[in-house]
């Protein structure tokens, strides 16, 4: 995931998630390998950027370029409909609320994306005392991310995905065979996990469900594929 930012003091280039759900599981199972979750800090990087940080307090610092995009548009264009939707946004933005606040139908979200509008992206709104992994997990959420995570011996792993994905797309995170080749998932809530030796022992206690394609994967799900290809 890629955080813009602006306006806030921050070490550029990506950083490291300290996340305490994948601590708890490294202390459990005590795997050969920990694969933690890397952010990526981008300093004015909104085009590419997941998410945008800005303080509060300096947010025109941010809307001030889609301020001045909008005037443009509305310069360019005669369409009635093109121009209500820009007043519309122009009269947003001068109340300084981001675009990303804003309610659009998907006709004029596909619009104004094509405008190349940057608080139209997820924007988190920071107080400007937070640490780089507060402002990490406020984008992750902002952006409606979150993590599942596979564990064992051999590696507790932490990987991000959409909120609503499906588990073929997370067992396509792990691997692309593992999404090819689908045939069944085992799903174990965390704090179930953390209450079990492994999970042959979820799958025993009746933790642990036998699941389909179809299945949406809930935050902090712990999962096995099980595949053929």
């Amino acid at each position: 995931m890629k955080i813009g930012f602006t306006s806030v003091e921050l070490q550029e280039g990506k950083i490291k998630f300290l996340d305490k759900n994948l601590q708890a599981l490294q202390t459990k199972d005590n795997p050969k390998k920990v694969t933690p979750y890397f952010a990526e800090f981008v300093r004015d990087g909104f085009t590419n950027a997941d998410a945008i940080v800005v303080p509060e307090s300096n947010i025109l610092d941010l809307l001030i370029y889609d301020l001045e995009k909008i005037e443009t548009l509305l310069a360019r264009t005669e369409d009635e409909d093109e121009r209500a939707l820009y007043l519309k946004c122009l009269d947003q933005l001068e109340k300084e609320i981001p675009l990303c606040e804003v309610e659009f139908n998907d006709e004029e979200i596909k619009m104004l994306r094509a405008a190349g509008l940057f608080s139209l992206k997820p924007v988190v709104k920071i107080s400007g005392d937070e640490d780089p992994n507060s402002i990490i997990e406020l984008s992750l959420e902002r952006a409606n991310n979150m993590f599942f995570y596979t564990s064992g011996p051999s590696e507790s792993h932490a990987w991000l995905v959409r909120k609503g994905s499906p588990i073929t797309t997370c067992a396509g995170k792990i691997h692309s065979d593992l999404e090819r080749g689908f045939i069944k998932g085992d799903v174990v809530r965390f704090s179930d996990y953390m209450k079990c030796h492994n999970f042959n022992d979820c799958k025993s206690k009746g933790l642990a469900k036998i699941v389909d394609r179809d299945y949406v994967v809930e935050p902090n799900d712990v999962i096995e594929i099980r595949f053929n290809v």
